[in-house]
């Protein structure tokens, strides 16, 4: 996790409000301060994040836990009320981690009412903290009257400038291969499919018929059963990455994933309560997954992570296209009432 336990170590101290201690959870015979299956708060850099307890052990007389950060669905979870940014979506919805790690009880804390509102002052704190720095940095340095320290000042701000400009090339680089890992993997026959939907909504202005039998729902149900069967048990990473997919996909919709044409249909059909994830299908869903590189690509996720998502969400698109008889419509609705008299996107 990128030496991250040095930093928290020190951070969670006695692992206030419920925390395993470091005295309380050593020796052969101590019992562990958390169990198997158990919803904790785990420290991760200065912030504490929800974790749940998969293993136990007891190593050199000191238990250590074994935790999977549920920072995917707490995020999209995080979001549900929010507004939208430009691009349909808030870059602090994509998860920051998705592996597992190991870690000593001091880096744990009970899942408690208290230990959450210590949860949420923690990130509170850190974001008034940016705040002050970012003010900081804004400010700019009075400059003295010589002409020399001026030049000076003036070739750094140039040097500064160019690193920054590389910087900039350097993120750009990552984010078009952060794209490319995901497309240049994408189903070929999905891919076509991707076209035929776009020929039938914008250039025949047929529109799919809603609701849709399967739904968004109903897929990422019956694909979570798919990968219980597979690997004979249930897996908390791939329920995540459903659930998240099921959020984005609710609120993306109608910020990101419909032509014109459609958005008259979407508010004849969308009212009250009703989730965009119980009417659409898998034609919009698979819109979803072309935009998820780019939203990843925004975000500072470490390469390891990165890689682990875009393997799951490829197992999710051949599961899709294994499927595509059965999920997939072969042509739309010729009654396009929902359609606007606007050509194109």
């Amino acid at each position: 996790m990128g030496g991250s336990s040095n930093t928290t170590t020190t951070t969670s101290g006695g692992g206030g409000g419920g925390g395993g201690g470091k005295d309380k959870d050593k020796g052969k015979d101590s019992p562990a301060a958390f169990t198997e299956g158990e919803r904790v708060l785990a420290y991760h850099g200065p912030l504490l994040y929800e974790a749940k307890v998969q293993k136990t052990e007891n190593r050199e007389d000191e238990w250590r836990y074994f935790v999977h950060y549920l920072v995917f669905f707490s995020f999209c979870h995080e979001i549900l009320s929010s507004t939208f940014c430009r691009d349909g979506i808030r870059s602090k919805c994509i998860p920051q981690w998705l592996w597992d790690e190991w870690v000593p009880s001091d880096r744990l804390l009970k899942y408690t009412e208290e230990n959450i509102r210590k949860q949420q002052e923690l990130t509170k704190n850190q974001a008034v903290d940016k705040t002050i720095k970012t003010g900081r940095a804004a400010q700019n340095n009075p400059k003295g009257s010589n002409d020399a320290k001026t030049n000076k000042e003036d070739t750094k701000g140039v040097v500064k400038g160019k690193k920054r400009k590389n910087q900039l090339g350097n993120e750009e680089k990552e984010r078009r291969s952060s794209e490319s890992l995901l497309m240049s993997q994408f189903p070929l026959t999905l891919k076509k499919q991707l076209v035929d939907d776009w020929e039938f909504v914008t250039q025949l202005g047929k529109l799919v018929k809603l609701p849709r039998s399967p739904t968004v729902d109903d897929i990422l149900k019956k694909y979570l059963e798919h990968r219980i069967k597979k690997d004979n048990k249930i897996s908390d990473s791939y329920a995540e990455i459903t659930r998240g997919l099921r959020c984005y996909f609710d609120k993306a919709l109608p910020a990101m994933l419909l032509y014109k044409k459609e958005q008259k249909q979407y508010k004849e059909e969308i009212k009250g309560d009703v989730s965009p994830s119980s009417v659409y299908g898998a034609e919009h869903l698979l819109r979803l997954f072309v935009k998820l590189p780019e939203l990843l690509a925004s975000v500072n996720m470490e390469e390891d992570a990165l890689n682990k998502l875009h393997q799951k969400l490829l197992d999710i698109l051949k599961f899709l296209q294994k499927n595509q008889v059965a999920f997939f419509l072969s042509a739309y609705d010729g009654d396009s009432k929902g359609a606007d008299a606007v050509k194109g996107k």
